[in-house]
């Protein structure tokens, strides 16, 4: 068979399940390569996959049989049987990243109202590892939620053996003990630890507090959401906490599954003034001026209660 490959989010991370796609595929003799509509219909399949709903869809008339697949075309698609179990990936289809992508668990113990790792993947549950990237050199570790991992441990141990850099996606202070600081700091990190304060009626100040006692405050990295069902002060307050304890945050704008919220201006104000470090660092919110004529004074003058 001859399979053409769709990245419809485009090539600015490498796609896990095309990766697997066509490794599985190449190990039955069949030949695959990105398609292109300039070439003809020469496939005898396409896959394309679409992570986020807002990647405008490719709309060729292929005359081909055509699977499509990921969660900004149906949250529940998944795989193939035979496919998922596999640990073979194509790192050949993005040389020009030289990493190692890898998941040790599917699924989340949270249930957020803003976030689709439960509906789409159920409770935690681990997975065997993949296949490296020959020519890596760190791992991009995509869990959703590490620790939470019931076999996290051998996780780590596999990381440890792996001896290369590690970058964790996605680490739950709220659980995080001791050991688990311990063990994270045996760890070659090749960025900050993630961590995440998205909901703003859960305050994480002692929990954070707690952690930097194991861990060095300029390791971590705390993910801020906003413009989901929170206040300009809601926002500040997690804000200046991070800043006070020495924690980088990250603003990041909400946009819901169908994508029809957009972020407001002032979230982007917040995000550009907060992602910049030497903004941050130089002067506050209130002073920023993102655009000719306006500062974000301006925000601060109406009802901060309000969700802006």
């Amino acid at each position: 068979m001859k399979i053409g490959l769709i990245d419809v989010d485009g090539h600015h991370f490498p796609n896990f399940a095309l990766m697997k796609l066509s490794a599985w595929h190449k190990s039955k003799g069949d030949i695959v390569e990105w398609a292109d509509a300039m070439f003809g219909n020469g496939y005898d399949r396409i896959y394309k996959s679409k992570i986020f709903t807002f990647s405008p869809d490719e709309n060729s008339p292929w005359t081909c049989e055509v699977i499509k697949g990921g969660t900004g075309y149906d949250i529940k698609s998944q795989l193939a049987p035979e496919i998922e179990v596999s640990s073979l990936m194509d790192y050949s289809l993005y040389p020009q990243y030289d990493y190692s992508i890898q998941l040790f668990s599917r699924g989340c113990i949270r249930h957020c109202p803003f976030c689709l790792v439960h509906d789409k993947e159920g409770g935690i549950h681990p997975v065997e590892p993949v296949q490296l990237n020959p020519n890596g050199m760190h791992i991009e570790v995509l869990d959703n939620n590490f620790f939470a991992n019931p076999e996290w441990r051998s996780a780590i141990d596999y990381l440890l053996k792996a001896g290369q850099k590690v970058n964790l996606h996605g680490v739950d202070v709220r659980i995080m003990d001791e050991e688990q600081a311990y063990w994270l700091n045996r760890l070659r990190l090749y960025k900050s630890i993630h961590i995440a304060w998205d909901l703003p009626q859960i305050d994480l100040t002692k929990k954070i507090t707690e952690v930097t006692r194991y861990i060095k405050p300029w390791k971590i990295m705390c993910n801020i959401l906003v413009g989901y069902n929170s206040t300009m002060e809601q926002d500040l307050y997690r804000i200046e906490r991070c800043r006070e304890l020495g924690i980088k945050p990250y603003v990041m704008p909400y946009r819901d599954f169908d994508n029809r919220t957009q972020p407001s201006q002032y979230a982007k104000d917040l995000a550009q003034y907060v992602n910049k470090p030497m903004l941050f660092k130089s002067c506050s919110f209130r002073d920023f001026s993102p655009r000719k004529g306006f500062r974000c004074e301006a925000y601060f003058q109406t009802d901060n209660t309000i969700t802006l």
